[in-house]
């Protein structure tokens, strides 16, 4: 397990301010027997202890704000934050290890875990769940963040959890099922032979050049941790309130996959949004606009998106889970 050494927690000290929802910003950094991890807390200024949202990232090198080298310049989660300040809600977002500011805590990506994230939120989460600045802890998680975040939250002590974009299966049959419409079929045979030994638990070196960006040698001690876990399992062993976020127009993550989150925990949440994308815009279903809108940071995001996210937060402990899903802008 993961052992803090030390948590960097400042804040403007500032003058009392009439207007409502005063936000401050400043770094916040949890320093590791590995290295240190670097994110961002975003607080409305307040003199009673607020809810904090432990934002985290999807897979690949995403960083703190939603951003991807490959994948464009969204700041999907960035833009998150800041709604939720709006509406009473702190947030901390961090890099993380191997990613952007915290990429010297594990530089080596054979070196990377789904463990080892896990063990980073549930670190994360007991220093803020110890800051008498915050009332609850809410885990967010976009994506494969969705599923760390559900790993997590048992060990982290959260008060509840949102998942956005969460596959609800294993993430080799995803792959599999995404490949599967993209590949020539001798690649996709090939393809299929790197995901059984993975699946197996061995590396291979048997990797075409086509395939490298997936299925590098690197990357693959992390995919093996990855494939381990079973997204709508650890979905249903939540014992705490669950919000499920999806988009109707999400070409990575489906709403089939909403809604076996929600079958898997009948409890939960359910809100599918409609002509949603998975950067959290509204776009058609047009792939030039899909792409656009993943290197658009001035989109804005769906309104319906943050408003049942700050509802949801705002209802944990005073109100019964819904078993309702609305579709809405």
């Amino acid at each position: 397990m993961l052992r803090v050494l030390l948590l960097t927690l400042t804040l403007f000290a500032g003058l009392t301010q009439a207007a409502p929802q005063t936000t401050l910003q400043r770094p916040i950094s949890l320093i590791t027997e590995q290295g240190n991890l670097h994110g961002t807390l975003l607080r409305p200024q307040s003199a009673q202890p607020v809810p904090v949202a432990l934002l985290i990232a999807g897979s690949g090198p995403t960083d703190r704000d939603g951003n991807n080298p490959a994948g464009g310049h969204n700041d999907s989660l960035k833009r998150l934050a800041q709604a939720l300040a709006k509406h009473g809600i702190a947030s901390v977002r961090y890099d993380k290890r191997g990613i952007a500011a915290s990429r010297a805590a594990t530089p080596d990506e054979r070196d990377l875990s789904v463990e080892q994230y896990v063990a980073d939120v549930a670190a994360w989460g007991h220093l803020l769940k110890a800051d008498p600045a915050f009332s609850r802890l809410i885990l967010i998680g976009h994506s494969e963040g969705a599923l760390i975040a559900s790993l997590a939250a048992p060990m982290a002590g959260a008060d509840a959890l949102v998942s956005i974009a969460g596959s609800s299966r294993p993430i080799d049959q995803v792959l599999r099922e995404q490949l599967h419409y993209r590949l020539p079929p001798k690649l996709l045979a090939q393809s299929n032979r790197v995901l059984d030994s993975l699946l197996a638990g061995q590396t291979t070196e048997d990797v075409p050049d086509k395939l490298l960006v997936l299925f590098r040698p690197s990357v693959q001690p992390y995919l093996i941790s990855l494939f381990r876990h079973d997204p709508s399992e650890a979905f249903a062993r939540l014992q705490i309130p669950a919000l499920i976020a999806q988009g109707s127009h999400d070409i990575q993550v489906g709403v089939a996959d909403a809604q076996a989150l929600k079958a898997a925990k009948p409890n939960a949440q359910l809100v599918i949004v409609e002509s949603m994308n998975h950067a959290l815009r509204i776009v058609p279903l047009d792939v030039q606009a899909q792409l656009a809108s993943y290197n658009n940071a001035r989109q804005p995001l769906a309104r319906l998106l943050t408003e049942r996210i700050v509802d949801f937060i705002a209802g944990i402990g005073t109100t019964p889970a819904s078993s309702d899903a609305l579709t809405s802008r």
